[in-house]
């Protein structure tokens, strides 16, 4: 039986928080990831994402857009990704039934979410945000079901919640991320040294650019090179319109320093919850500051910019910085741990105190962007990306040969005949705390959870042919 199971290729299943056409960096990252790892044809590649209610997709979705059927949202999906890779994409969709919280803006799952994939198949799995998914999960521990686990943590929770709500929970949320990542991970991949430091984990950044930015930037490097105008526009910055993502940082910068900038003029670009703030904070300056509702990165209209803007530090590995750089931009940001992978370009120009960002400002203002090499280009890319993740999650023929003699997944409350490891039965304990926990729903809420979350409803196990409820 082992032999005939090695004989095929090794699965990798992707859980991720969220989906297209939720513009976020766990909907589109994953994505990318799945569509590159599946490229290598060495591994059978499925992605797990979100399924909603109708309701939640009102709730999550721009402009109006809902999915009757996952087969529909599944089409969307791969349009959208195939439109931009410029391939056709070899990897399974799966959906999992999930909750969009308001209090957290952000989707839940709901049910033990191991289920999607079949224990034939559960090789690796990949846990796009590991705390996240992990947080409320009530059923197979994820160690037990899958050979090995790769968490990669894409969001720096405690920052939001230090600013959001208070210095407590932040240390309580700490605390809590390093306990289910230990039970459930085997391995954990930061994106950068913003995130909290986490139990069995390195720093890696394992992102790459859509290749669509990378022809953005060999055409208006063309461009250049024939002597025509390819930068007419000057300073902008996009991102989701929430104070939290550097845009009271960006205004605080500029109200302090409009004297010196005076003449400048800076375009922003989002959509959120604090559009209407942001659009009254930026009346108040002397300055030119447009707002401007979101849109996509690669749209024409940001092709003439020069200079990309970027004051966040809540970002772990901000996704537009990389495609500004991308597309040939001279990107103006911080010197936070969040940057240090964007140091590497010529064309990424840090400040480090807060009377350095004018002159930073004004001098990539003056200048002319350095054209990318071709090995910086490669560093950008997907395809480089997925070389480091692999290497950083040690998915390589080692761990393929060590799969075929490990034991078979078994029951999340078997015993194991090996000989007793202290660390492992702490561990074990641990899980079994967090299993028990996890299945109180009084528990449950007091520490976030979606109400009624522990199944999913009759209408969502439906629309995904789950099977009926026990009794």
């Amino acid at each position: 039986m082992r032999d005939e199971s090695m004989a095929r290729r090794q699965n990798i299943a992707i859980f991720t928080t969220a989906s297209l056409p939720w513009m976020t960096g766990t909907a589109v990252n994953p994505l990318f990831r799945a569509a590159y790892l599946a490229r290598c044809r060495e591994w059978e590649v499925t992605l797990v994402i979100p399924w909603l209610s109708f309701e939640d997709q009102q709730l999550v979705y721009p402009d109006k857009i809902t999915f009757p059927s996952p087969s529909e949202h599944e089409l969307y999906v791969r349009g959208w990704l195939e439109e931009r890779v410029g391939f056709i994409s070899e990897f399974n969709i799966c959906f999992y039934p999930g909750k969009f919280s308001t209090e957290k803006r952000s989707i839940l799952a709901v049910g033990d979410i191991t289920q999607i994939i079949s224990d034939e198949k559960a090789d690796v799995a990949v846990l796009e945000e590991p705390e996240h998914l992990t947080w409320y999960h009530h059923g197979q521990r994820w160690k037990t079901k899958f050979r090995r686990v790769i968490g990669v943590v894409h969001t720096n929770y405690l920052e939001y919640v230090k600013r959001e709500k208070s210095g407590l929970q932040a240390f309580l949320l700490k605390y809590i991320n390093s306990w289910v990542v230990l039970i459930y991970c085997h391995k954990v991949i930061r994106l950068s040294a913003a995130t909290q430091d986490l139990p069995r984990s390195i720093i890696c950044n394992v992102h790459g650019v859509n290749p669509k930015f990378l022809e953005i930037g060999r055409k208006m490097h063309e461009l250049q090179q024939t002597g025509k105008q390819s930068f007419s526009k000057g300073a902008y910055y996009i991102g989701k319109m929430v104070w939290s993502k550097g845009y009271r940082e960006l205004l605080q910068l500029l109200s302090k320093y409009q004297h010196q900038l005076k003449g400048l003029q800076i375009d922003l670009y989002g959509n959120g919850e604090d559009s209407h703030e942001v659009q009254e904070a930026a009346k108040k300056l002397k300055l030119t500051v447009n707002v401007y509702p979101g849109r996509d990165h690669a749209d024409p209209l940001f092709h003439e910019y020069k200079v990309f803007i970027n004051p966040s530090t809540t970002d772990v590995v901000c996704t537009t910085s990389a495609e500004a750089l991308a597309m040939g931009k001279i990107v103006v940001c911080a010197n936070h741990p969040s940057n240090d992978f964007f140091k590497q370009f010529p064309n990424c120009r840090t400040y480090e105190h807060k009377h350095e960002f004018f002159k930073q400002t004004l001098q990539a203002m003056e200048d002319m962007p350095s054209p990318l090499t071709d090995s910086q280009r490669h560093e950008l890319s997907w395809e480089a990306a997925t070389e480091r993740f692999l290497e950083a999650a040690e998915l390589n023929q080692q761990f393929v040969e060590e799969s075929a003699n490990s034991e078979a997944a078994g029951n999340f409350m078997s015993t194991s005949l090996r000989v007793p490891n202290l660390r492992k039965t702490i561990e074990d304990a641990s899980a079994y705390v967090h299993y028990k926990a996890s299945g109180i729903e009084t528990a449950r809420r007091i520490f976030g959870a979606i109400p009624d979350s522990l199944q999913p409803d009759e209408e969502q196990s439906r629309a995904l042919g789950l099977k009926p409820l026990s009794t």
